[in-house]
């Protein structure tokens, strides 16, 4: 095995090409067997093998800066870097991460973990190198699926002004997570096939090979000039357009054609774009047909493969969100949704399938998403926004501006709330009541169980206004199925009533907070248990009471201390006169979040019930 002595790339430039073909078939069988132990992006790390084999046997990297765009595919990138003993622990707490991330090591240039950076990030380390009067290369990995967002077409439309030396690969595997739509996409399509230019291409070739004594030589002429060949017939390239030397479509599959191209565009001292074509899930079969549910996945038997015909055994907040989308729809003809690349992850799949002419999916495009919402609610529909808490950070500006400023109508349902668990520092939704409870006009909330969730969402398309609805990842709550209390504006729901403590709770902490009244229930304690709902507007009856008649005062939720719940509660009661003794605010810290499972970072934080009630046990006793 070559695999095992592999641990740089300095080790990886001794091999001669057969030996490099045998290192990716154990690379692939390497992955396969650890994402199926450990869970993780398996399909498009697989399609990526030969083209990361390629750019560590031809650029010098840490000198060299290859920074990965997304990170999805970066896994045979730290495989080769030194990280492959370390693999078992891979997206576990403490162990390696899902994506790269320069803390961990030296080949990691640029953290990632949201897309469409890469070119940018590119530019800026190239000025940077130029500024300097150093000599290296930076190489910029991109999917196609990134190309839609907004911030590589910004890139884009500076980097061949600057015409600086600075290396793109486009990997096109058509696919993002789910198929890519738009205009791009069929673009790319046609780049692949070529029909037109290759078809004249033959035929020119044919025609020349007839002619006698010029007809080689013009062959030969016109082979090193294909290039404008390809122009006069396919029209400019996008991408010539925006001033990149364009090279393509190339066979990223092909270790030796890979190596050649990349070998010859190191001398080229413009900026460059190397369109090359994976296929994602190469050389796994049940990957290669079914992608888009082999991008992420939990653990598997490689031999089976994942079960696609499985039912589901337990339903998410997703899938509950979804099928009652779906319902609300068949009722009310104005309700349309909206996912930027994530119909499957945010549970629109059967409501794309069910109302087409009603869903849209923009593609890797948040803030585009957030605007056609507004223009649409504008129009008189009531649009649906579905999308993960992380990714809606990239679109404050149009929440802000395009939805709030005007009371559009605009419902966003935001996934993966709170601690998303493996996918860690870059996926975890732990800002949003932050950058959303304080933007004014926009309604936020947050579900304690599936039943809640269900009304916030009736609640959500009845109100004139915008609303934000977030919820966690995983298994949906079926906690306090028969306290149905219908959701108003701006209402608390008291679960528990006591005396002298009070825990107000939102969201998936709710659950948490039950636990922690078992727990101080057994100490003799008899404490209010508060499900705030509302993290905009606050309950100002809430507020009063908990000023009033409480002695200790705590909040608990999965979000960072600044501008969270507990923040917003303490102000309104520091402003009402609090006349308790202690208020306290149970939250994340202000920092990244690491991966690691839900339970386990609880745990770490104090954020756990038997932590929490113990701290409240410690401060109630002390001061009685």
């Amino acid at each position: 095995m070559y695999l095992e002595k592999i641990n740089s790339p300095e080790e990886l430039k001794k091999l001669d090409l057969k030996k490099l073909k045998i290192l990716s078939a154990e690379i692939r069988k390497f992955l396969i067997e650890s994402v199926s132990k450990n869970g993780g992006h398996l399909a498009s790390n697989l399609g990526a093998v030969e083209l990361t084999i390629a750019l560590h046997y031809c650029f010098n990297a840490p000198k060299d800066k290859i920074i990965w765009d997304v990170g999805h595919q970066a896994y045979t990138h730290k495989i080769l870097t030194g990280r492959r003993e370390g693999f078992s622990s891979l997206r576990n707490m403490d162990g390696i991460s899902g994506f790269p991330r320069p803390t961990e090591s030296v080949y990691d240039c640029f953290t990632v973990g949201h897309s469409s950076t890469s070119i940018a990030a590119a530019i800026g380390m190239a000025k940077a190198r130029d500024l300097k009067g150093d000599d290296y290369n930076i190489v910029s990995v991109i999917g196609d699926g990134a190309m839609t967002g907004g911030l590589a077409f910004e890139a884009l439309n500076n980097v061949g002004r600057n015409k600086t030396k600075l290396i793109i690969i486009l990997n096109d595997n058509q696919m993002s997570i789910s198929e890519n739509v738009g205009g791009l996409s069929r673009y790319l399509n046609e780049l692949r096939t070529g029909e037109k230019y290759l078809d004249a291409k033959d035929d020119i070739q044919k025609r020349l090979d007839k002619l006698p004594v010029v007809g080689e030589p013009l062959k030969n002429f016109l082979a090193n000039t294909k290039d404008s060949v390809k122009r006069t017939i396919m029209h400019v390239n996008i991408f010539e357009a925006f001033g990149l030397r364009y090279f393509g479509p190339v066979d990223g599959n092909d270790l030796q054609g890979l190596i050649k191209i990349f070998r010859s565009v190191k001398k080229i001292n413009d900026p460059v774009l190397i369109h090359i074509i994976t296929k994602k899930g190469k050389g796994y079969k049940p990957a290669e047909e079914h992608p888009s549910e082999y991008h992420g996945v939990s653990a598997f038997d490689p031999h089976r493969g994942i079960d696609l015909n499985k039912p589901k055994t337990v339903r998410t907040y997703s899938d509950v969100f979804g099928a009652k989308l779906l319902r609300i729809a068949s009722k009310n003809k104005k309700v349309c949704a909206i996912t930027a690349a994530m119909p499957s992850g945010t549970g629109l799949d059967p409501f794309a399938k069910t109302y087409p002419d009603r869903f849209i999916d923009v593609g890797i495009a948040e803030e585009f998403a957030v605007t056609v919402s507004s223009g649409l609610a504008k129009g008189g529909f009531i649009p649906v926004f579905a999308v993960y808490s992380t990714f809606l950070q990239r679109a404050y500006d149009q929440i802000l501006h395009d939805v709030c400023i005007q009371k559009a109508h605009v419902v966003f349902a935001i996934d993966r709330a709170g601690i998303v668990g493996r996918d860690g520092e870059t996926h975890q939704g732990i800002f949003d009541i932050s950058y959303l409870a304080h933007i004014p006009n926009l309604v936020v909330m947050a579900p304690k169980n599936k039943w809640e969730l269900e009304d916030m969402l009736d609640f959500a398309i009845e109100y004139d206004g915008p609303v934000a609805i977030r919820y966690p990842r995983g298994k949906a709550a079926e906690i306090l199925k028969a306290d149905r209390v219908p959701v108003e504006l701006g209402k608390s729901e008291v679960i528990y009533s006591g005396s002298r403590i009070a825990v107000v709770s939102y969201g998936a902490m709710v659950e948490e907070a039950l636990r922690v009244y078992t727990r101080l229930i057994s100490k003799g304690e008899e404490p209010t248990v508060i499900n705030a709902r509302f993290a905009s507007p606050l309950d100002e009856d809430m507020i009063a009471s908990l000023c009033n008649d409480y002695e200790y005062v705590f909040t608990m939720e999965d979000n960072i201390y600044s501008a969270g719940l507990g923040c917003l509660i303490g102000q309104r009661m520091l402003e009402r006169g609090f006349k308790g003794k202690i208020f306290k605010i149970f939250s994340l810290p202000d920092k990244y979040i690491e991966h690691g499972s839900r339970e386990e970072l609880l745990k770490k934080y104090s954020l756990d019930a038997e932590s929490i009630a113990d701290e409240i046990l410690k401060i109630t006793q002390n001061e009685s």
